[in-house]
């Protein structure tokens, strides 16, 4: 009795399987590009460092860029405006603009976003 329910079992997947057999195929392929995919993104992009940031303390000494000025290109990688900035260290709006005109000489740049860049380059900014 138990072989005869296992054979009319094995008929009805046989029959299952041969009826839907198309979206079976279909199902597979999806799965094998999902996986595809899955496994490229983790090969392809990049990822962070495991340690932590150490800036490079020789290109900070060769410029000559200060504690303070330190300070003013990380809130200025940011984003921060100059009052923001000014709000945070609890300095006048017009010292920012000091450490900001200083930084942009001392990185050779005309902008905040080269001044970010060229400090990011120089490794002085994760």
């Amino acid at each position: 009795m138990a072989a005869i329910v296992w054979l009319l079992d094995w008929l009805d997947y046989r029959r299952a399987i041969h009826d839907r057999s198309g979206e079976l195929y279909v199902l597979a392929v999806a799965v094998i590009f999902a996986l595809l995919g899955g496994w490229l993104a983790l090969r392809l992009i990049p990822r962070p460092a495991a340690g932590a940031f150490v800036a490079n303390e020789a290109a900070l000494r060769q410029l000559r860029i200060s504690a303070r000025e330190r300070e003013v290109l990380a809130l200025l990688a940011k984003g921060a405006t100059n009052k923001g900035i000014a709000r945070k260290l609890e300095i006048s709006p017009n010292t920012v603009k000091t450490h900001v005109a200083s930084l942009y000489a001392k990185l050779e740049a005309s902008n905040r976003t080269q001044a970010v860049a060229q400090a990011r380059a120089l490794s002085i900014l994760p």
